[in-house]
C-alpha cells in the first residue's frame, strides 16, 4: 500500500478527531482561565447536542449525494406544534410523540416525496420547502413565540443524569442507534451503495427512490427531535427558531469526513463535527467575538474541508 493510500486512510479514520484536539489546544491557550473549566466543558457538550442532532439528520441526504436545506425549519415548525399541543392541554409525551416524531418524519417524507417525483435536485426542493416551512411556522404562531408549557417537561429534557445533561444523552443515545443503522443494517448499506453510484445501485436490485424518501424522512426526524430539545432548552417556541443551522449542520458534516460528493462518511465522525461547531462557537463567545465573524469561520471551514476532502481523494 502506498504511503499516499496510508495517509488517506488515516486521515478518514483520525482526521476530525485531530481537528477537534487542535482546536480545543488553540481555545485552552487563548482562555486558559475559563475555556478548561469542567462546567464550560459540560456547556460545550449541551450546546453541541441540537448541532449534533440535526447533521445526524443532514448525514443521509449529502451520504446519497443530495443536502437538506430545509432543517432549520423543519426544527423551528415541529418545535412550534410541540409546543402548541402542550399549551392546549395535550401530554407532553403525546406532544412529541405528535409534534416531534410524527411531525419530523412527515416533513421529511414531504422533501423526499418532492424529489422524487419532481426529479429536481435536492437542493432546489428544499431550498423551496425551507421557506415554506418557515412561512407556515410563522402563520400557525401569528409570527408569536409559543410559552407556557409545563415545567416537568423543561425540568425533565433540560435535565442532569449525575453531571451529564439529558440532551447530551439522548443526542449520543441516537446516534448510537443510527451508527448500527448504517453500519450493521442491509438498508443502511444500500444508502451508502446509492450514494456511490444511484446507477449501479439501480441495477443491483435496490429501491433508490424508496431509499431516498427514507434518507429524507430520517432527516426530518433528527431535525424534530431537535427542535423539541430547542423548545425545551428555550422555555418557548420562538418562530426564527434554527434559523441559519442548516449551515452548522452541514458544516458538522462535511468538516466530519463525509463526502459531499456521496457514499462515504461515518456517523462517530459527524458527532465529532458537531463538537467542532459547538466547541468553535463557545471558543468564539467567550474570546467575545462577535456572531458574524463565527459565520465567517463556519464558511471557510466548509470550503476548506470540502478541499480537503478532495485533495485526499485525488492521492489516493
Amino acid at each position: 500500500m502506498s504511503q499516499r493510500v496510508k495517509l488517506g486512510k488515516l486521515w478518514d479514520i483520525y482526521g476530525t478527531l485531530c481537528i477537534l484536539l487542535v482546536i480545543v489546544v488553540l481555545f485552552s491557550a487563548l482562555s486558559p482561565t475559563y475555556f478548561t473549566r469542567p462546567e464550560n466543558i459540560v456547556q460545550i457538550f449541551l450546546q453541541s447536542s441540537i448541532t449534533i442532532m440535526i447533521a445526524l439528520g443532514e448525514f443521509f441526504p449529502i451520504l446519497i449525494a443530495g443536502i437538506d436545506l430545509s432543517v432549520g425549519s423543519v426544527l423551528a415548525l415541529t418545535g412550534m406544534i410541540t409546543a402548541q399541543l402542550m399549551v392546549a392541554g395535550f401530554d407532553p409525551t403525546l406532544a412529541v410523540l405528535i409534534g416531534g416524531v410524527g411531525g419530523g418524519l412527515a416533513l421529511g417524507a414531504v422533501n423526499g416525496l418532492l424529489v422524487n417525483f419532481t426529479g429536481l435536485h435536492p437542493f432546489i426542493i428544499t431550498l423551496g420547502t425551507n421557506a415554506i416551512f418557515r412561512g407556515v411556522t410563522m402563520i400557525i404562531s401569528g409570527a408569536s413565540p409559543v410559552f407556557g408549557f409545563s415545567y416537568d417537561f423543561v425540568d425533565t429534557v433540560t435535565g442532569f443524569v449525575g453531571f451529564v445533561p439529558v440532551p447530551v444523552i439522548f443526542a449520543l443515545s441516537f446516534a448510537a442507534v443510527l451508527w448500527f443503522f448504517t453500519a450493521k443494517t442491509r438498508l443502511g448499506r444500500n444508502i451508502y451503495a446509492v450514494g456511490g453510484n444511484k446507477e449501479s445501485a439501480f441495477y443491483s436490485g435496490i429501491d433508490v427512490k424508496l431509499h431516498t424518501l427514507i434518507v429524507f424522512m430520517i432527516s426530518g426526524l433528527c431535525a424534530g427531535l431537535a427542535g423539541v430539545l430547542s423548545i425545551a432548552r428555550l422555555g418557548a417556541a420562538e418562530p426564527a427558531a434554527g434559523t441559519g443551522f442548516e449551515t452548522y449542520a452541514i458544516a458538522a458534516v462535511i468538516i466530519g469526513g463525509t463526502s459531499f460528493f456521496g457514499g462515504k462518511g461515518r456517523i462517530p465522525s459527524v458527532v465529532i463535527g458537531g463538537l467542532i461547531i459547538g466547541t468553535i462557537n463557545n471558543g468564539l463567545n467567550i474570546l467575545r467575538v462577535p456572531t458574524f465573524y463565527q459565520l465567517v469561520v463556519m464558511g471557510g471551514l466548509i470550503i476548506s474541508a470540502v478541499a480537503l476532502d478532495r485533495l485526499i481523494a485525488r492521492m489516493r
